[in-house]
């Protein structure tokens, strides 16, 4: 079968993908595991199990899609799970909001959009966007008042602030994954989320603000002065201190940092550290301390709920994740990766450009589908076989697929509507905050990852 035609299967079978999505609304899962049905068909995966001209056993279709589920969920499924309890319990013990009010307090007024920011990138970190959005918006809404700025300076720094820290730093799953599709160690993509991810978060905010400044917002157009009321939060009456509140987010970065460290500096790793260093075992520390953190405060009956109500929201995560994996599988199953990587051998040496095209396709499917998860996975799948056949570490790979997948959509991304609706934008007013903010991020990741990427060459 011709490289072309493989390369125009996968076409058809994300173009199905993005349809089913967007038109029909399908869930993204079910889109993708339809994708990946439609790839085996039209490349000639056997349907069962068979055996090759040369005697091998070759997997069926349904096999292929399983094992790539089963491969994804078996590596991650667990940290993705823990980290997802893990926000919870943060958030639902207050100690979210008592980070946001630290960060927050610890910078002098001239500098407040930065630390609305800054305080979005870190509770993203464990906290889902829109959770982190809620906890922040009363915050800004009250320095909006005291420093008589505009409500748009504040919503576009949290937007910016927590879109970065959600699309770039573990345990987001986005993330998480990326070292499963590229070959490379979880605490690099830590290190590496944290370093590009909080110069992104300074620039963009600094060039989010000269914008409104300079006139981009304007009350009586943007405003449409129905935002929900987000005054007050409920808070339990007793809440943890910082230093506590911060404790199961810092545990488990520290230890798969100093596992990775340690590894690429002394070579052995004591086994007691690699142990705690693994993804799956510092994610569980980091949710006991939560849990216990959450017993002291809110007592067992209502931790109990807070963590089941977490996994509501945890099952479509594994689904979509999973889905993910069993779209990569057939990819290379079928041959298409192969394929790929001929298309791709005569500029592998264009680290620029293959850079280009990992954001590219982020922002194409981000835009189309809304969803920076299927955006992330989908790119993933398709750069995969990118990474081996160039000279730059996959991380920055990793990193521009993922940086185009920030760059904010609109009508069809649920985060752009609860920005919208909470703050009291309407279209206009979203489009100037929350899309172009993540735009503007996007924008300004990629130019580090390129300059980052080339100097990295050099050692």
């Amino acid at each position: 079968m011709s490289a072309g035609f493989l390369l125009f299967s996968l076409v058809i079978s994300i173009a199905v993908v993005v349809v089913f999505c967007t038109k029909v609304k399908m869930n993204p899962a079910i889109a993708l595991i339809l994708g990946s049905l439609l790839l085996g068909f039209l490349t000639g995966v056997p349907l069962v199990d068979a055996v090759d001209a040369e005697g091998n056993a070759v997997s069926g279709l349904v096999n292929v899609i399983n094992n790539g589920f089963g491969s994804m969920m078996g590596s991650i499924g667990f940290p993705i799970g823990l980290g997802i309890i893990l926000g919870q319990f943060v958030s639902d013990t207050g100690g979210a909001t008592v980070i946001a009010d630290k960060l927050v307090s610890m910078f002098p007024n001239k500098y407040a959009m930065y630390a609305v920011g800054f305080a979005g990138f870190v509770l993203s970190i464990p906290v889902f966007f829109d959770v982190t959005f809620v906890i922040l918006i009363p915050i800004g809404v009250a320095l909006m008042k005291k420093l008589d700025k505009g409500i748009g300076y504040i919503v576009g720094a949290i937007s910016i602030g927590a879109g970065v820290a959600h699309t770039l730093v573990p345990p987001t799953p986005n993330p998480l994954v990326a070292p499963e599709y590229f070959g490379f160690d979880l605490g690099v993509m830590i290190a590496a989320g944290l370093l590009f991810g909080i110069p992104m978060v300074l620039i963009s905010v600094t060039i989010h603000g000269i914008l409104m400044k300079r006139g981009l917002w304007k009350t009586d157009t943007d405003e449409n002065g129905n935002g929900l009321n987000v005054d007050e939060l409920n808070l339990p009456e007793q809440l943890p201190g910082v230093f506590v509140s911060l404790l199961p987010i810092v545990i488990p970065i520290i230890l798969i940092l100093l596992n990775t460290i340690v590894g690429a500096t002394a070579g052995a790793v004591p086994a007691w550290l690699d142990f705690m260093g693994q993804k799956t075992t510092s994610m569980l520390m980091g949710t006991l301390v939560a849990m216990a953190i959450s017993m002291k405060v809110l007592g067992l009956k209502k931790t109990e709920e807070s963590a089941a109500n977490s996994l509501k929201s945890a099952g479509m995560v594994f689904l979509i994740t999973g889905a993910g994996g069993s779209f990569s599988s057939v990819i290379t199953a079928a041959g298409v990766s192969d394929a790929i990587k001929g298309l791709v051998s005569g500029i592998s040496n264009n680290i620029v450009l293959i850079l280009l095209i990992g954001w590219f396709l982020g922002v194409a499917f981000r835009q189309i589908t809304g969803s920076g998860t299927v955006a992330s996975l989908t790119t993933f799948a398709i750069m995969q076989s990118v990474a081996a056949t160039v000279a730059i570490h996959p991380v920055f790979i990793a990193l521009a697929c993922l940086d185009g997948a920030l760059f904010g959509a609109t009508v069809n991304d649920s985060g752009f509507w609860i920005v919208s609706n909470m703050s009291g934008f309407n279209f206009t007013g979203g489009v100037k905050t929350y899309t172009l903010g993540q735009a503007i991020a996007s924008v300004v990741g990629i130019i580090l990852i390129i300059v980052v990427g080339m100097i990295s060459l050099l050692f």
